[in-house]
């Protein structure tokens, strides 16, 4: 998307004085209108008019500096990192979205034409100084349509429920602007094209999705009744006025009160590194009772596991211990309250981690150490795999979504698949995947994290993919491949650890899950436990569930969100059923 999908965080400001070449220069350039102020300006991209506002300001040094808003989109004061003025040009450069402006001043100093660029593209872009006194963020004093303001609705569909938010505004010409936050997807500012309201018919165009809205204003002006058409596909979208946005539906998390205690709990790392911070639930009644550890995905996994608003090992968690198993989640290091650098983790450290969640749940009185488990998903799978294969004391294992290829194997076939469900052109998909082997090469050749930082951001920059992404994202993204975690990550095989372990083991994989590829993976966990010897192993392939075991229609991660179920009943079932027969005195 072009410009920004959300507001980032200001950053020092590299501004450089204008030049004085000649004395003569400097007295026509004193007498000449000061450039300070606020300018407008619209940019074209494909059918849609991106709205622009630009503030350009003097500091006590005579230092230019300039911030940018996005109307349609709903971002303001996006930071320059350089803005220069020499004579009668002006170039800005904005590095948080991989954006330049080079521009004429005219004679009038009233206008400045010139040229935007951003991801590999040119587009020409004028910018006309706004009169003393005019409302900024595109708004006058008053509006020009009732249908302008803030609204909240939802699209349903099945089991999804894709909650929006929509602002309408105008511009100071009195010309409509409309965005759409996609709450559910944390997509903020997507701009809305051919906005007309007439006679209460608001109708417009977003073609970023290729679709169209339009809707019938009440008489009282705070609902509107509308359709969304996208793809053939016309779905019922009514808005109401409101700037607090829909509640967020779960209708799978427990309500207490518990038929079970909870107890937030801590435990220390085996190298004393960290303190781990959790909680145990315990069955009613009198123990000692089985037990199970669960171990999240990668990333900032708390002790819920929590992604898109879904909790999954509350669910579990819950489920679980109502069926008479003592149950320890825990939040990773460096989550909530648990200490020590999350970025600096290794997959040893993680490791470790969760054996000495393993340790812990030995020492309690209600447990009874002869029938403790361990339940990992996705990278948690790994994990847990790595305990059962190194110790003889674990009882039974569950791998949920669990990756059996390498690292980068993984992470390319993820990468593929995501993009080619939403619907990316091909030539796009080969230019993604030949960025995505280059920076893993270069995480596997730069030692110096600040050195691999500054070579993934020149690829970035020479693959013209940044303007893909917002900011943060991009940012966050770097980070993670320059962690240790990463590192070892890449080439880390799981084959070789799956095919030690003895203990019976579970694995479930969905056959719409795009961040583990079932096609490769349920294969090679049937290859590995077959090489092992292990004669109880169950390996499943549930039907029609994403990566988090949700009921879905295309598996996107987008799409998480919006799904309300957190986890299908059938995938619950099944892993309660052979917990209880493997849990059994």
């Amino acid at each position: 998307m072009w410009i920004a999908t959300a507001a980032v965080a200001s950053s020092a400001v590299q501004a450089q004085q204008p030049s004085t070449a000649t004395a003569k220069k400097s007295a026509t350039a004193a007498r000449a209108p000061d450039l300070e102020g606020d300018w407008s300006g619209a940019l074209q991209v494909g059918e849609t008019e991106l709205q622009l506002v630009l503030h350009l300001s003097k500091d006590t040094q005579g230092g230019w500096h300039a911030k940018l808003d996005s109307l349609n989109q709903a971002v303001y004061g996006i930071e320059a990192s350089m803005v220069t003025r020499e004579e009668d040009s002006l170039r800005i450069e904005i590095n948080s979205v991989g954006a330049k402006f080079q521009g004429k001043i005219q004679p009038d100093h009233r206008t400045i034409r010139g040229l935007w660029e951003q991801g590999g593209t040119g587009l020409p872009l004028k910018f006309e100084k706004r009169t003393a006194g005019a409302a900024l963020r595109g708004a006058a004093a008053n509006t020009v349509s009732k249908a302008e303001g803030t609204w909240q609705g939802a699209i349903e569909v099945s089991n999804m429920r894709m909650r929006l938010q929509m602002h309408v505004s105008h511009d100071d010409q009195g010309k409509l602007l409309a965005s759409i936050d996609s709450l559910d997807q944390g997509i903020q500012g997507i701009p809305a094209s051919r906005v007309t309201e007439n006679n209460g018919e608001l109708s417009f165009e977003m073609p970023t999705f290729q679709a169209q809205y339009r809707a019938t204003l009440s008489a009282s002006k705070n609902e509107l009744t509308g359709e969304w058409t996208q793809n053939d596909s016309v779905e019922k979208l009514n808005f109401r006025r409101s700037d607090q946005p829909l509640d967020l539906r779960r209708p799978q998390n427990p309500t207490k009160p518990y038929p079970y205690t909870t107890e937030d709990i801590s435990f220390r790392a085996a190298d004393g590194s960290a303190h781990l911070a959790g909680t145990l639930t315990t069955p009613q009644g009198a123990g000692p009772f089985a037990a199970a550890v669960l171990i999240g995905g990668s990333g900032t996994s708390d002790r819920d596991e929590t992604i898109a608003g879904h909790k999954p090992f509350l669910i579990l968690a819950d489920l679980l211990t109502r069926k008479g198993i003592v149950v320890l989640r825990y939040d990773k290091r460096g989550i909530a309250p648990s200490t020590s650098n999350a970025e600096q983790a290794t997959m040893e450290d993680l490791a470790s981690d969760a054996q000495a969640a393993l340790n812990y749940l030995k020492t309690r009185k209600e447990v009874d150490s002869k029938r403790i488990g361990v339940i990992g998903h996705s990278e948690g799978g790994i994990l847990a795999a790595q305990l059962a294969a190194g110790r003889d004391d674990l009882d039974w294992l569950v791998l949920l979504a669990t990756p059996a290829t390498n690292g980068e194997r993984t992470l390319l076939r993820q990468s593929e698949l995501i993009a080619r469900t939403g619907g990316l052109p091909e030539e796009q998909i080969v230019r993604s995947q030949l960025f995505d082997r280059k920076a893993y090469a270069a995480v596997r050749e730069e030692k110096s994290p600040a050195a691999l930082e500054t070579r993934l951001k020149d690829l970035i920059e020479k693959s013209g993919l940044g303007a893909a992404m917002p900011p943060a994202a991009l940012q966050a993204q770097v980070r993670l491949m320059t962690t240790p975690w990463f590192r070892e990550y890449l080439d880390f095989d799981p084959v070789t650890v799956l095919a030690k372990i003895k203990c019976p083991v579970l694995a479930l994989n969905g056959d719409r899950d795009l961040q583990v590829d079932a096609d490769e993976t349920v294969p090679l966990l049937r290859q590995a436990y077959d090489k092992s010897g292990n004669k109880d192993f169950t390996v499943m392939e549930i039907q029609g569930v994403n990566h988090l075991f949700q009921k879905a229609q295309s598996g996107s991660p987008a799409l998480y969100g919006a799904i309300e179920e957190t986890m299908a009943p059938e995938v619950q079932n099944a892993i309660s059923d052979w917990i209880a027969k493997h849990t059994a005195h």
